[in-house]
């Protein structure tokens, strides 16, 4: 037995070591090749993503789903595309059949020229697609379209009459103030503005024209017939004669008066109808009973004022038809939209205010003004008296 140096313990001798077997990074354990496609990839420490198999099934393409759905988008388009076309083609069987007087279904009978729009983008939609491209459908676009351009046409197309450069004239206007919410300086600026001769006002209290005066109205149109507590006032820079309330069968009596023109008298009616939506019934008669007020006032009679009805209504046609005239339509003016205003989001939809004028007066010119404070525009219309016919005996 030897010693090294700095020690005296004597060294074992190392235990023999076992050789190193170095696997393949690719060698799989017995039971993983035993077992083979049997386990899930994750088992095998190979993804599914890079894993190859000899499965025939396999090889094939996945049915996807991709056409199927595109196929039931298709359908679901084409079949919203006729469902937009109910509307309008319901909207039109109302204006045909006059199934709105007396019925709620004035309420969106309003929207009827809308719904000619729409007719016209289904139409462009199922043309220009050619995944939507329905003949049918597009054949009731057609017809929609070309149905409600023909009612609503002659608007657009003036028939005022020749006014001869001698006939005096009137300048009239209609705002309803929104319970005397309109700024009453915007109103007495319109009237200095446009020169008004006849001014009608509209659901406006005794606060509203108080407020008129205040701001200069007074001055203005210094001839007046105020009702507040029925709703409709009239303001004349001219003298006034047999100003008084109607005694038709109206939710509430109109206003009403005459202003001499030379050696006729122009009857006024100011004018505020009830609404459909509160009241269809109530105000189908109120619409009836102007119609009769109509027949009986003359050639020489004026009614403006909130309608709250547009031209497509039953009753607004038989009140034309009593002898009235619209002065837009007159004028080719077929869309003005006076309601509602100042939204901030929802424009101007329908025309609920209206100066209609009997057979001795013809249309000048008609515009709209938006006034501060009121959801209603202001209508102002220059109306010409004509001369009397020509007896031809």
């Amino acid at each position: 037995m030897s010693s090294r140096p700095g020690g005296n313990a004597a060294t074992a001798p190392a235990p023999p070591q076992a050789p190193t077997v170095r696997r393949s990074s690719t060698a799989q354990p017995a039971w993983v090749r035993l077992l083979g496609d049997r386990l899930p990839e994750r088992a095998h420490g190979v993804s599914a993503d890079t894993r190859t198999s000899t499965d025939p099934k396999a090889a094939r393409p996945a049915r996807g789903h991709g056409p199927r759905r595109r196929g039931r988008g298709r359908t679901w388009a084409r079949a919203a595309c006729a469902l937009a076309l109910a509307v309008p083609a319901a909207l039109l069987l109302v204006r045909l059949t006059g199934s709105d007087a007396g019925t709620l279904l004035a309420v969106p009978l309003v929207l009827l020229p809308h719904s000619a729009v729409l007719c016209l983008l289904v139409l462009g939609v199922t043309a220009g697609v050619p995944a939507l491209r329905s003949r049918g459908t597009a054949a009731a676009a057609t017809v929609l379209a070309v149905a409600q351009i023909l009612l609503m046409a002659p608007r657009f197309v003036s028939d005022a009459p020749s006014v001869p450069p001698s006939a005096s004239e009137l300048r009239v206007a209609t705002i309803n103030t929104d319970a005397g919410a309109v700024d009453p300086h915007a109103v007495a600026e319109m009237v200095r503005a446009e020169r008004i001769d006849v001014l009608a006002v509209e659901q406006t209290p005794s606060a509203g024209l108080a407020a008129l005066d205040t701001a200069g109205l007074d001055a203005l149109l210094p001839y007046r017939e105020l009702h507040p507590e029925y709703d409709s006032s009239i303001y004349s820079r001219l003298p006034l004669s047999r100003a008084g309330t109607t005694r038709a069968d109206t939710a509430w009596p109109q206003t009403t008066a005459g202003v001499a023109v030379g050696a006729r008298t122009v009857r006024f009616v100011a004018v505020h109808t009830y609404y459909p939506l509160g009241d269809a019934d109530r105000w189908t008669r109120d619409m009836t009973a102007l119609a009769s007020l109509a027949r009986d006032g003359g050639a020489d009679t004026v009614f403006l004022g909130d309608f709250n009805a547009t031209l497509d209504h039953t009753p607004m046609r038989a009140l034309l038809a009593a002898g009235l005239t619209d002065t837009h339509a007159e004028l080719g003016r077929g869309w003005a939209p006076t309601w509602p205003v100042g939204t901030g989001i929802v424009p101007p939809l329908v025309q609920l205010d209206h100066v209609l004028h009997g057979p001795g007066l013809a249309g000048v010119s008609v515009r709209e003004r938006t006034l501060a404070g009121t959801d209603h525009r202001a209508v102002i219309a220059v109306l010409a008296v004509l001369p009397p016919p020509r007896d031809t005996h």
